[in-house]
């Protein structure tokens, strides 16, 4: 029986896609996926499958079909960092997938910054929750991935009403594209920007 794929697809950028990820997908059958990661394979003839809220019939399929064709999922970002291979091992066993990790959006704008970041706290608040005030307060840097109900503004308003100051803020929007924006502003600066796209953030001490 065929070993599926796990394919970490990077930041968006094609340029930012292994070489071995675009052999495997070129070997596949069965191509699964978001729009995002799967437009640029949409003219190949695999058969496409876009992943959405019923995950479970997204995966009786691949049960049901993986012995006759190749499959490949592909996720954003890397594949060990927030992404679906969590949900997928609880329905087949280790041994059964081949895993390919990928460039993370947070591992690319801290290259694009300059920064290193083997000693900063790297976390989620897309659809999360957790107490980012307390962890911004112990490290020196810390990154996170956001959303609409955790954006920067938020975050920046939240750095306020606690009164930590000494901290500039990293918002990084679109990477890896054409239209990528990374603004570097203060708080207090931040919270009077009227809009950010989905984001990376990161907080570190303005030194």
């Amino acid at each position: 029986m065929n070993k599926v794929y796990v394919l970490g697809m990077g930041p968006g950028n094609k340029e930012y896609i292994l070489p071995i990820t675009t052999r495997i997908i070129e070997d596949c059958d069965v191509l699964i996926g978001g729009k995002r990661n799967l437009q640029y394979y949409e003219d190949l003839g695999k058969e496409i499958l876009y992943i959405h809220s019923d995950l479970a019939s997204i995966m009786d399929f691949v049960e049901e079909n993986r012995d006759r064709k190749k499959i490949a999922f592909l996720l954003s970002g890397d594949t060990g960092f927030y992404s679906m291979l969590e949900y997928i091992k609880k329905h087949m066993d280790a041994s059964d997938l081949e895993v390919i990790p990928g460039i993370s959006s947070f591992q690319y704008l801290m290259a694009k910054i300059g920064e290193p970041w083997q000693n900063a706290y790297v976390g989620s608040l897309h659809g999360r929750t957790c107490n980012f005030i307390e962890i911004i307060q112990q490290y020196d840097k810390a990154v996170f991935l956001t959303d609409y109900k955790y954006s920067p503004q938020q975050i920046a308003k939240e750095l306020l009403a606690h009164k930590i100051g000494n901290k500039r803020m990293v918002v990084g929007e679109n990477l890896s594209y054409d239209n990528e924006r990374i603004t570097i502003y203060k708080p207090e600066e931040i919270v009077d920007i009227p809009k950010f796209d989905m984001a990376v953030v990161v907080i570190m001490n303005d030194e």
